[in-house]
């Protein structure tokens, strides 16, 4: 049995089918049928239940997946080893950033990044902070940014910035002209919120629960300026981090700077503790943390 065998294995198990594992890695069913069958008859054991039409692995298949899981991570982490053993070369960092976060809050240290090291593709994966947590775990992402706390604890963290969510209303709300608010008086309001994937829908979500009332939920969105839009329309009530309501049209939409009690936006870096920390990745947490004067503890 070989890398190659467990590569094909695993990815019928990803794909769920036998016929979308073939066209993912560009050989015929009937040849990775037969690779199966191989792999079969030297364990002598079935890998897959035969009696059913979906992909369905016997007791023998899930032990198989679960040690080749750590047999093709371990594969990985050692040619990612091999590579930093090397200058840095052509290759890739992806980084996860959600969108309310925006590229932009990075820009400078991009920019670095780029500069130390023009041969490395950066590519962004635009995704809310629990898909970014899954992206990271699963190893599609090198290093995302997500908002604190985290819920696994495999991953790496280094914290980045501690700030606070600010209360956004139109400016035809009764409470416009208020610097403070309660968060208890807002118990009637309807809410727009960042969707579900994105952690701050739970961080506003929990922190009514801790108050006594689950949020009435009128509308959610990825779009941070539409959100900001569908407020200033009248819809509901909204909260965005402070870097966010500083590009909201002031004209139109009230921000209330002090909630109580306060909802954290916290933001850290992340990563898996579990694979390989490329030199790439290590390299982008080092200049992140110079940017903001934080160190490098990876």
């Amino acid at each position: 049995m070989d890398i190659r065998q467990l590569r094909y294995f695993l990815e019928i198990i990803r794909q769920n089918s036998f016929s979308k594992a073939a066209q993912t890695i560009h050989i015929s069913q009937p040849t990775l049928s037969k690779v199966i069958r191989t792999m079969e008859e030297e364990l002598n054991m079935p890998l897959f239940e035969r009696s059913t039409r979906r992909v369905r692995l016997t007791d023998a298949g899930e032990l198989l997946a679960r040690h080749a899981r750590r047999v093709i991570q371990a594969m990985e982490d050692l040619e990612a080893a091999f590579d930093d053993l090397a200058q840095l070369r052509a290759g890739t960092l992806r980084l996860g950033l959600p969108p309310v976060i925006g590229v932009s809050f990075f820009a400078s240290a991009i920019a670095e990044y780029k500069r130390r090291y023009p041969q490395i593709r950066v590519e962004l994966i635009e995704e809310g902070g629990k898909d970014i947590e899954k992206a990271v775990m699963d190893g599609n992402v090198d290093v995302g940014v997500v908002v604190m706390p985290v819920s696994d604890g495999k991953l790496g963290t280094m914290p980045l910035l501690k700030r606070r969510l600010k209360l956004v209303l139109s400016v035809r709300h009764p409470l416009k002209g208020r610097t403070e608010v309660e968060l208890k008086q807002l118990r009637n309001e309807r809410f727009i919120l960042f969707r579900k994937g994105f952690s701050l829908h739970d961080r506003v979500r929990e922190a009514c629960v801790r108050e006594g009332f689950e949020p009435i939920v009128v509308a959610e969105s990825s779009q941070w300026d539409l959100i900001g839009e569908m407020v200033a329309a009248g819809l509901g009530v909204s909260f965005l981090p402070e870097t966010i309501c500083e590009q909201l049209n002031r004209e139109k939409l009230w921000i209330v700077p002090h909630v109580h009690p306060a909802i954290p936006w916290n933001l850290a870096l992340i990563w898996n503790k579990d694979r390989y920390f490329t030199r790439a990745a290590r390299e982008w947490v080092e200049i992140v943390g110079k940017s903001l004067d934080l160190p490098a503890n990876a």
